[in-house]
């Protein structure tokens, strides 16, 4: 089989969902899916809708069927489904089934191995039950954690005779090794459908097909080693929207407007107006640290221009106070991220009260040491270290689209029209 382009329309508005999908086949899609959130969200009509507008064009429906296989791939070949999904843990009648309704109305099954754990033992049963295509599928969620491997994609083909598909984090930079793998079938969606510009990120990657060759990418997912860069391009709403609202400090403001700061955290605990743990912490930490310092809120300052050049002398990524600092004419002067709950010009004593490294409470966030801390404009978010790399790229996933919207409103829409919020507002 010729190698094929499958754009993923994985969106909710139909409307949304048509546009992006004309921009896609202009730039080279093969197959057009109607995703799993858009049936869900539109229904069949969905699929009707993409048929009508591309009969020419290979239509899959991304059913996720996993019981009642005849009805469904019914449903969805009668709307002009070419090729219906059915997943591979279902029970052997349900895929037995959506074959022989394939079969029937003139559509073809594709088995999506998600969540299999024997992908190889699995993908054999289902071809000898008659099924057209096999897809090995990265979740979004394992994408998220910087999981995208294709060790199951070459297992998979070397162990059937049908086309195997490929899902889950597909960009122009890893569709060779894809290729390489054995799969047939390259199935994008986000790549192309966060792209601004989405009939040149489907040329992109329908070049990379074609020419069997790494071609750049705008999107990838990323690891831990990746974390400061990702950090640094998202803004702090980004990442408390990939957070589901969470991880954000109240009543804790920059200095000054133009602040980026981003490093991991070295907490310091200590009372109202006692710096002497705050300055000994300037010592311990390392280069592009963040000091997190608890000083409950205080009115005394813990914070000054001196120890403000001691860090910047150090390469120290910025300072946080749940409470107060002074000098500020000087610090903003010299540049140095500080992000603070109040402003004093008097400090207190250096009375060695508190502690470096414990756990602490900044601005109402629990900060352990270690944890990666993010200020801007909008203000400082907290993002835990065991779960940061997937924070890391859903803060990526959510800034792409909002930069998808946005090319959608500067065209002449509105956001309330982009998002169709009165179709969605809670009845």
């Amino acid at each position: 089989m010729k190698p094929v382009l499958q754009v993923a329309l994985d969106l909710e508005n139909l409307k949304r969902a048509v546009q992006i999908a004309k921009e896609s086949v202009k730039g080279g899609a093969d197959w057009v899916e109607a995703g799993t959130p858009l049936i869900k969200s539109e229904g069949m009509n969905a699929v009707r809708t993409l048929k009508k507008i591309f009969p020419k064009h290979v239509i899959v429906a991304d059913m996720k069927t996993v019981d009642v296989g005849r009805f469904e791939v019914e449903m969805a070949a009668k709307s002009g489904a070419d090729v219906v999904c059915v997943l591979g843990v279902s029970d052997d009648d349900t895929i037995k089934e959506s074959v022989k309704a394939g079969r029937q109305y003139g559509a073809k099954i594709m088995v999506d191995l998600f969540s299999v754990d024997d992908k190889v033992k699995r993908a054999k049963e289902v071809e000898l039950m008659g099924v057209d295509y096999i897809c090995i599928h990265t979740s979004i969620d394992e994408q998220m954690r910087g999981k995208i491997v294709f060790d199951d994609v070459k297992k998979v083909s070397k162990s059937v005779r049908i086309p195997v598909a490929v899902a889950g984090g597909i960009n122009s930079e890893n569709v060779l090794p894809a290729l390489k793998s054995g799969a047939d079938i390259i199935i994008v969606g986000g790549s192309i459908t966060k792209e601004k510009n989405v009939t040149n990120a489907t040329r992109r990657i329908k070049k990379a097909i074609k020419e069997k060759k790494v071609v750049k990418s705008k999107i990838k997912k990323h690891t831990e080693k990746d974390l400061s860069w990702v950090f640094s391009k998202v803004s702090t709403p980004n990442i408390s929207d990939a957070m589901h609202r969470k991880g954000a400090m109240t009543g804790i403001l920059p200095l000054k407007k133009g602040y980026k700061m981003v490093g991991k955290a070295l907490t310091v605990k200590t009372m109202d107006g006692d710096w002497a743990k705050p300055v000994e912490a300037i010592e311990k930490a390392k280069k592009g640290d963040v000091i997190v310092i608890d000083a409950n809120g205080g009115k005394i300052a813990v914070w000054g221009e001196l120890a403000s050049w001691s860090c910047k002398m150090k390469k120290i990524s910025g300072v946080v106070i749940d409470g107060a600092v002074r000098d500020v004419d000087d610090i903003i002067k010299m540049g140095f991220p500080v992000f603070a709950k109040n402003v004093a010009p008097n400090a207190g004593e250096p009375k060695g009260y508190g502690e470096i490294g414990a756990e602490v409470i900044c601005g109402g966030q629990k900060v352990k040491n270690g944890d990666w801390v993010v200020g801007d404009d909008s203000g400082v978010v907290v993002v835990p270290k065991e779960n940061a790399v997937e924070i890391g790229n859903r803060a990526l996933d959510v800034m792409e689209k909002e930069n998808r919207i946005r090319e959608e409103i500067k065209r002449g829409s509105v956001l309330s029209v982009v998002m169709e919020l009165e179709k969605w507002e809670k009845i």
